[in-house]
């Protein structure tokens, strides 16, 4: 295209090339439109011009300029479905390449069991960061615990004062029973009784001395919420890179370098008069933010932006790291600081980060960019990646006994208005091995557990993918429950058809096939989904959207579907026909399969 540009006496721009619409070729590009505005001219005419001044040759068999002023292509199928079908069959695209991002996502206050409003968060977190890792990035994951907060001075308050057993009865998780047993009824305690409340104040003024027993119990209380909360992220099949505390934040010194930073720059200034006298603030157009109040003590912005600075890697890194005691799933190393013991290791690499927060922090987030963006010179290093809440649609909310006058209700730990993760998933998993039990009578039980499990995390973390960040989700228990539409086992099935197929076939096929066979529309259409997964994978990772991805293989799904259903593959009439699909049908397998990887979905040979 350059030399054709060049040859029109054209300058170099970026433009796109998209599938067509049937009947304008095979391929799209809108680079008449780029160019015409600079010249005057119709983007008609300049398409004409290119169209006469392309080379074609290889996969590209022909240039024609269509009078609404694109430039279509048509492909040579006999070569295009062998490149196709042989990436797809040696991993995909290769990685665009990038430097280091650190992405942060989860964090989930140490006090209660995940619910279904933290699993947005930890799905859209995650799948970002396989899609990153994909792109060539090198991409580190952490999971910030929030342990001297609030929260967690409740549960404290909760074992301490008001009697409330340390062990959970009937073998319940502790992150569950915490949340429903201990942290609800604890915070609602000290909404009746100020002196609880009094004593909670206690209770955070120990939880920010290191050494004191107070502080010794939170963390050993935390800890075992967090064992709790890492069981279901493992379940969801994610795993992290390292576990960094707000407790060691404090206590490290970061605030008090980062604080005499932020006075030299002239970032903070110390308000003398109004309201605010005394304080130092930021100021941001009309919302001036304080950040140490007038008697010298921080408000919580004061944690993040020393933690956001040694993400980016622009502090010296005062920890040191120990092995977390237990080993996640697939063997990948987790690591969490300390301040004392432990060994020397790499901290944040610096580079990017992104920070996966929901939209009601939008107004912390930009203040912590904007000085991120000026400690490094660069706006671009800190990202907020937002995303809207999840609430409970008034049926789920009046099984768990609220009375929402026939609203959809925000989930709330503290009012005990909340679905765990584990319920949903452990329902989830009881009709899916019902189901694949009833499809595959002669399934042992281990696989049939597997089954069930991966279809039950499938079905939630696709749930979550495929919404437009911006786009609020109403959680319905009943609709989460439906194995039929578009949803992950659609998707799926879709993989275990194909698997099927193979196994009939009883052999790999000859990826040296007659390609220039596949002429049905069906199996062309295939081939250009399949041939899409560069394009979708480099959109995914430069917008942070894991939906186009999910997007991306429902597509997949519905053009392997229409090719089955109306295809014959094994027995086409034609050996050398049935070898060049059955390439088609491993191609597909290959796609689907890595696509699916990228929001953290598994693709079954049976279901």
């Amino acid at each position: 295209m350059a030399d054709a540009m060049s040859r029109c006496g054209h300058k170099a721009a970026e433009f796109s090339v998209t599938p067509s619409k049937p009947g304008f070729g095979d391929l799209s590009c809108n680079v008449p439109f780029l160019l015409a505005k600079s010249r005057g001219r119709a983007p008609f005419e300049i398409a004409q011009e290119l169209a006469v001044q392309y080379k074609t040759g290889g996969v590209i068999a022909g240039a024609e300029a269509h009078p609404g002023g694109y430039l279509n292509f048509s492909l040579d199928w006999g070569i295009a479905a062998k490149e196709i079908v042989i990436e797809a069959a040696g991993g995909g695209p290769a990685p665009a390449g990038g430097g280091p991002v650190t992405v942060e996502h989860t964090s989930v206050n140490p006090n209660k069991a995940l619910h279904i409003g933290h699993v947005r968060n930890i799905v859209i977190g995650d799948s970002v960061a396989r899609i990153l890792s994909r792109e060539g990035y090198k991409v580190s994951v952490l999971n910030y615990i929030d342990d001297s907060g609030l929260q967690v001075a409740d549960i404290i308050l909760g074992f301490t004062e008001l009697g409330i057993p340390e062990e959970p009865p009937g073998g319940k998780k502790f992150d569950q029973y915490c949340g429903d047993d201990v942290y609800a009824k604890a915070a609602g305690a000290c909404e009746e009784d100020p002196g609880l409340k009094e004593k909670r104040a206690v209770i955070l003024r120990g939880l920010e001395d290191g050494t004191s027993e107070t502080a010794h119990l939170a963390d050993r209380i935390t800890r075992r919420v967090l064992d709790g909360q890492l069981e279901t992220c493992w379940g969801l099949g994610v795993q992290y890179d390292c576990l960094n505390f707000e407790s060691q934040i404090v206590r490290s010194g970061l605030w008090d370098e980062v604080f005499e930073r932020l006075k030299k720059m002239g970032l903070l200034e110390l308000e003398k008069d109004g309201k605010n006298a005394g304080c130092w603030v930021f100021r941001s157009g009309t919302d001036d933010k304080v950040v140490v109040r007038s008697d010298g003590t921080a408000t919580y912005i004061a944690k993040d932006i020393p933690y956001a600075a040694w993400k980016l890697g622009l502090l010296d890194d005062p920890f040191r790291y120990v092995k977390h005691h237990r080993e996640q799933p697939g063997g990948k190393e987790l690591w969490e600081t300390t301040l004392s013991g432990g060994e020397m290791r790499a901290g944040p690499a610096g580079g990017r980060v992104v920070t996966v927060i929901d939209t009601r922090q939008s107004r912390l987030q930009q203040i912590i960019a904007s000085l991120m963006g000026r400690f490094k010179s660069d706006e671009g290093a800190y990202v907020h990646l937002g995303y809207e809440s999840v609430s409970l649609s008034p049926g789920t909310a009046a099984a768990l006994g609220a009375d929402t006058g026939g609203k959809s209700a925000q989930m709330s730990g503290r009012r005990g208005l909340y679905v765990n993760a584990d319920t949903v998933l452990g329902v989830l998993a009881e009709k899916a091995r019902a189901e694949t039990s009833r499809r595959n009578p002669e399934m042992d039980k281990v696989e049939l557990g597997r089954i069930s499990a991966d279809i039950a995390s499938a079905t939630i973390r696709y749930e979550m993918a495929r919404q437009d960040l911006n786009r609020a989700i109403t959680f319905d228990m009943e609709k989460s429950l439906s194995l039929e539409g578009d949803t992950a086992s659609y998707i799926q099935y879709s993989h275990a058809r194909a698997a099927r197929v193979m196994e009939k076939a009883g052999a790999e096929p000859d990826y040296n096939a007659e390609y220039a066979l596949l002429e049905d529309p069906r199996e062309r259409a295939l081939l250009r989904e399949i041939g899409m997964f560069g394009i979708h994978l480099g959109d995914a990772a430069g917008s942070l959207s894991p939906k186009i991805i999910a997007r991306y293989c429902h597509g997949l799904a519905v053009a392997f579907n229409g090719f089955y259903e109306h295809v014959r593959v094994i027995d086409a009439g034609n050996p050398a026909l049935s070898n060049a699909r059955l390439c088609l049908v491993r191609a597909f397998m290959h796609a689907v399969s890595g696509a699916l990887y990228l929001i953290g979905i598994s693709a079954p040979d049976r279901m």
